[in-house]
This record gives C-alpha cells, sequence and structure tokens, in this order.
C-alpha cells in the first residue's frame, strides 16, 4: 500500500490532473480501499521488480445508480503514455463486468487533457458536463463527465 500511497501522492502535488487536492494518509487510502469491498475492484501494474507504475479503482460513488461504477487511473509520473493505462482497463471491464455493473463512468477535470485523451481512446462518451466545480483548495474547475457503456 505505501507504494500505492507515493504513486498517488506524487500525482496530487503535481497537481492539475486530479480533483484531490490534498495528499493523502494511509488510513484515507484504507477507508478507499475497504469503502465497498464486495462492489470495488483495484488493479495494480507494476515493474517485474515490484514497483508499482499505476492503478485503476472501480467501484459505487456519490449518486451513480447501482448499476455504475466510478473510475479512478493513476499512472506513475513520467511513465504515461507507455500502454500501462490500457492494459489496466482490460482487467477493469472485465472485471466490472463480472461484478454486474453496465457502464463506467469517468468523472475528468476538464483541464486534464491527458486524462480526456485517455478515456477518449478507451471508448468513454460524453454525457453531461460540471462548471465551476470548487475543489478541496479553492481551484475552481470544469468536469467532464464520460461513460463506457459494458
Amino acid at each position: 500500500m505505501r507504494q500505492t500511497l507515493d504513486l498517488l501522492n506524487e500525482i496530487i502535488v503535481i497537481g492539475g490532473t486530479t480533483a484531490i487536492t490534498k495528499p493523502l494518509s494511509r488510513e484515507d487510502l484504507a477507508g478507499w480501499l475497504m469503502a465497498t469491498p464486495e462492489r470495488a475492484v483495484w488493479h495494480i501494474a507494476e515493474e517485474n521488480d515490484g514497483t508499482i507504475l499505476g492503478f485503476q479503482w472501480i467501484g459505487p460513488w456519490g449518486d451513480l445508480p447501482p448499476e455504475a461504477c466510478e473510475i479512478g487511473t493513476f499512472v506513475k509520473a513520467g511513465r504515461t503514455g507507455l500502454g500501462i493505462g490500457s492494459q489496466l482497463f482490460e482487467a477493469t471491464k472485465a472485471a466490472a463486468r463480472e461484478i454486474g455493473y453496465f457502464w463506467i463512468d469517468a468523472e475528468i477535470r476538464a483541464d486534464n487533457t491527458g486524462g480526456l485523451a485517455y478515456y477518449q481512446s478507451r471508448g468513454f462518451e460524453d454525457y453531461r458536463r460540471k462548471d465551476d466545480v470548487a475543489l478541496d483548495n479553492g481551484t475552481v474547475v470544469g468536469k467532464c463527465l464520460k461513460r463506457y457503456r459494458l
């Protein structure tokens, strides 16, 4: 869990790609991991030596209906564009179907061009936009909501 937390916190500190604005503690991540274990899945991509390159999570979130899950994708800074997210998504799609989800929701900051391109290239389609979303640190952003039908 330590490597996963370090990877995520590095992305948070760099800023601009995630709606999470404050580094997380081990307890925060454990709470996220264990919130709904029967309806959530985590996949991790790692090097042969065990170094974590990225991870992807799906699970219930916010006001999504029970047939939908939220997705979060995090790839180590400097390692994007190498196919890590693509491999993670193949495993995640299969797991989402197995759990019984009908669609996957991605809520992406409108200024996260890399994230928007990633989800678009996986086949996600725009279905809604949220304007003027205030993040925890006071930053106001737009969010694009994309859906992948399973």
